[in-house]
């Protein structure tokens, strides 16, 4: 991991008790930074993890398909003091024939991948205003750039999640505010362990790996901004994948 000092920064990381959320959490705290993670479901075990590793954590719950999760997300996190770095990560996988994918699922998807985004930058953009600094990190996905097939909604959300990062992006740079958009391939998380799925046998990235892209991004110099990474392994298909 890089030498990155966050001694005194506080940082936010939705869905941070699996996954990439959580490999990017330990990648924060080892550089030092306050951690505030939220998840639909706590999970003792990451939690304790974080602690034992050192890290100062505090950990809430929030739904984020519930429009109100996002600001109070913000709200308590700024109740430490300050909110320096927040990582967008919460999200959700869900695939299927786009004639009869199910528009209950279709919302839910659209409001936990794309509108919380919107929503939790929102929220963050007052007190990273009244700070003149902050920097957002939105996970997004190789499916922002080429979709696979019958993956239409989370194509959709991961494409508007692309959108909103330039938004955010420019509306946050007259007050020193860098929003910018990270692209993953393939990563080993837990849902593709064990998940049986012909997806699931294609090369994959660790953790570890895409945490410490997440990293460097988030430590680079206040007047520098890396707005967009695309990260995959070298055996992906996704130059002409189908």
């Amino acid at each position: 991991m890089t030498a990155a000092d966050l001694s005194g920064r506080v940082a936010l990381v939705t869905g941070g008790t699996r996954g990439i959320g959580l490999g990017i959490a330990h990648a924060l705290g080892e550089a030092g930074a306050r951690l505030v993670i939220s998840s639909k479901t706590p999970k003792p075990d990451a939690i304790d993890g974080l602690k034992n590793a050192g890290y100062q954590v505090d950990y809430i719950e929030a739904d984020m398909a519930d429009p109100e999760a996002p600001g109070a997300l913000i709200d308590q996190a700024l109740d430490i003091g300050r909110l320096d770095i927040l990582v967008n990560n919460a999200g959700i996988a869900v695939g299927g024939d786009t004639e009869s994918f199910p528009v209950e699922d279709y919302r839910r998807l659209m409001a936990i991948n794309l509108d919380a985004v919107f929503l939790t930058c929102q929220a963050a953009l007052g007190p990273m205003r009244r700070q003149k600094a902050g920097v957002i990190l939105n996970i997004g996905s190789i499916s922002a750039q080429r979709p696979r097939e019958n993956a239409a909604p989370y194509a959709a959300a991961k494409f508007g999640v692309w959108g909103l990062t330039q938004a955010i992006a420019l509306d946050g740079r007259p007050f020193g505010i860098a929003c910018s958009c990270l692209h993953p391939g393939n990563v080993y998380v837990e849902r593709r362990q064990e998940s049986g799925l012909k997806s699931d046998d294609e090369p994959m990235m660790s953790i570890e790996t895409i945490s410490e892209v997440a990293l460097t991004m988030l430590t680079l110099p206040p007047h520098f901004n890396l707005l967009e990474a695309i990260c995959l392994p070298v055996e992906q298909a996704y130059l002409g994948r189908g």
